[in-house]
């Protein structure tokens, strides 16, 4: 079957906008909110950087805005005028009354939950929407039992047999065939260490995933690894709000782990580094998804979401990662990291990841083909 045509640029764009705009929202509010119960005044709430296209200011002074460039969002607290956070002599000179209602006034825990607020929200509204999906359509429970087996795969050839139950794959133990599609899926052309269960006996099986290139129905192409077995029976049985939140926060520790591991594998080489995306290839996928249907979109900001807030938490200098970094080196010296070395460190993290963001651009460039790459 010919792939579809992807959606033109306006649908793209729409698609974007949709997701990133109530994402980045999300996040910036996790921040508010907490600084709010903290007492921490909130000055600017902005979507976007750059110059303001439209805003207002609320009853507490804080002004809430559009801005620009949409590839993100801050929140700027009072008493916050340098990048590390550190006072300075005008907070210094601030009436003891303001002063405490400054970012910096705050105790250290304070300070930190504020900051780790924002990527905490994002994972919590993903949690939230995997969460919804089970709630509404069930839990799919496929218990790791082979029920096919193709003929001439890797599974077959290695010896794996119908009526198999899957123990455990790489070291890690199975609880459902959705463990060994993720297991397999994720690590193509790597060993996969299975453990069956047969006759009562347990059986080493060596086997490696075999590669294969998935096609989607917009002409995506991925790498994945195939063993060739399927499941023998499933079920879906409908689960209680609690439980339904239980899967979610399954599922989105399951998406983490795919990105840890996706990000091992780029560096070892095990994967082309051209695999990553960058915010071209986030909206190209926006667009495909917000014609696919509101499942398929709403999923995917479920994605996204997951990966704002994974993101969010990695120790670089900018990131919200690096702020705790510092809260943590704080609390093990009992004094801040000097101001010049974090005004130092925010330079190099913010040069990082203006390259990175430049590298993936060009990669989605060339990987999308737009100049005939």
């Amino acid at each position: 079957m010919a792939p579809m045509q992807s959606p033109g640029i306006l649908i793209t764009l729409l698609g974007f906008l949709l997701l990133l705009g109530p994402l980045v929202f999300i996040h910036e509010l996790g921040h508010y909110l907490v600084g709010r119960w903290f007492g921490v005044k909130a000055d600017v709430f902005s979507i976007g950087f750059g110059k303001e296209i439209a805003g207002w200011t609320d009853k507490r002074g804080t002004r809430w805005k559009l801005s620009a460039l949409p590839l993100g969002g801050y929140v700027q607290f009072a008493g916050d005028m340098n990048p590390a956070s550190q006072p300075s002599p005008e907070w210094l000179s601030l009436p003891a009354e303001e002063r405490n209602r400054t970012f910096q006034a705050k105790h250290l825990w304070q300070r930190s939950l504020i900051v780790l607020a924002g990527p905490i929200t994002n994972l919590l509204f993903a949690v939230l929407i995997l969460a919804g999906f089970t709630l509404g359509y069930g839990k799919i429970i496929v218990p790791p039992v082979v029920g096919e087996v193709q003929a001439g795969s890797a599974a077959d050839r290695a010896g794996i047999k119908v009526g198999d139950r899957i123990v455990s794959m790489r070291g890690h133990p199975v609880d459902s065939f959705l463990d060994v599609r993720l297991e397999v899926g994720q690590n193509p052309g790597e060993p996969m260490d299975v453990v069956v269960l047969r006759d009562d006996r347990r059986i080493n099986v060596a086997v490696n995933a075999a590669v294969k290139i998935e096609s989607d129905q917009f002409g995506n192409t991925q790498k994945i690894g195939f063993l060739g077995v399927g499941p023998r029976s499933y079920e879906i049985v409908r689960v209680g709000p609690v439980d339904a939140v239980v899967d979610g926060v399954k599922q989105t520790g399951s998406i983490i782990s795919m990105m840890v591991n996706g990000i091992g594998q780029i560096i070892t080489g095990n994967r082309e580094i051209k695999e990553l995306g960058g915010p071209i290839k986030i909206a190209k996928f926006s667009g495909e998804q917000l014609v696919s249907g509101w499942q398929s979109f709403v999923s995917f900001a479920a994605l996204i979401s997951i990966n704002l807030g994974f993101i969010n938490l990695l120790p670089i200098p900018v990131l919200d990662g690096g702020h705790l970094a510092f809260y943590a080196a704080e609390a093990v010296r009992k004094k801040p990291v000097g101001q010049r070395g974090q005004e130092w460190a925010f330079r190099t993290g913010l040069a990082f990841v203006m390259a990175l963001m430049l590298f993936v651009t060009i990669n989605d460039v060339a990987s999308l083909k737009l100049f005939g790459g």
